[in-house]
């Protein structure tokens, strides 16, 4: 088990059930990753809660979250110290998801894949940074004093803290876009030409998925929006420097033939 844990050489050919250990053996790391960030963040709890709960300010006037039921403060914080173990643990998970994928690609390719798998974890810890930093606090402000006077807001504590874990993985992922467009482009399936001519189309499509990710106002919206914009953009730069592949990098040699 412990052979397969490193990445295999392009050149290794392996049978069905050499993948099947090979995917097992990263599952199963995965796991460990994310039951030790689970048994951390337990102990921690009580900082991890305070936390979260940051963003709300003064909103609720002091008030804290409210639960409803005899168990409900211990499944939310076991939901809480879950949801923090993802968020610690996804770099891992997701270096081993690429790691399985990456004996695919040629010697030439793993050296362009080996940068952006460093990028992962960054790239993740930014987007979690900027949710936490610019995101959670005007949507939660927004949200909690949108038409307040009509209702007597009791904010439940298990929706909220649901709400911000989930927001913050979302976008954690969200901020992968740079690896994807790179990925993509090293292998030839775009170019930064084509990415150019279709931003219109994924500008629509940073606002759709901004709108499919756990909020339902606008200022949200636009929060989620601006960044996956400015990261196509700066993906596009990215592709343009690093990403175009060997084969494609100079222009064809014009056919000496035929020219009479």
């Amino acid at each position: 088990m412990a052979r397969r844990i490193k990445p295999l050489g392009h050149d290794e050919h392996l049978t069905i059930v050499d993948h099947l250990d090979e995917l097992r053996t990263r599952i199963i790391a995965s796991l460990i990753a994310v039951g030790i960030a689970f048994a951390f963040c337990a102990w921690q709890s009580d900082l991890i809660l305070e936390i979260l709960k940051e963003p709300i300010g003064n909103t609720l006037g002091g008030k804290e979250p409210v639960t409803l039921g005899v168990a409900e403060q211990f499944t939310t914080t076991l939901t809480v110290s879950l949801y923090a173990a993802i968020l610690i643990a996804l770099p891992i998970v997701l270096y081993q998801a690429y790691a399985f994928v990456l004996p695919a690609f040629s010697p030439n390719e793993r050296k362009v894949a080996l940068p952006l798998l460093l990028m992962i974890p960054v790239l993740f810890t930014a987007g979690v940074v900027f949710c936490y930093f610019v995101i959670l606090s005007p949507a939660i402000d927004f949200l909690l004093s949108f038409n307040n006077d009509q209702f007597d807001t009791q904010l439940r504590a298990r929706e909220y803290f649901s709400f911000v874990a989930l927001s913050m993985i979302a976008m954690g992922l969200l901020f992968q876009v740079p690896v994807g467009v790179l990925a993509a482009t090293r292998l030839g399936i775009v170019t930064p030409t084509q990415l150019r001519k279709n931003r219109r189309y994924a500008i629509l499509g940073c606002a759709v998925v901004a709108a499919l990710l756990p909020t339902i106002d606008p200022v949200t919206l636009i929060f989620e929006m601006v960044p996956l914009i400015i990261l196509y953009e700066a993906s596009i730069l990215l592709a343009q420097a690093f990403g175009m592949p060997a084969t494609a990098a100079e222009p064809p040699e014009p056919a000496a033939e035929g020219s009479q």
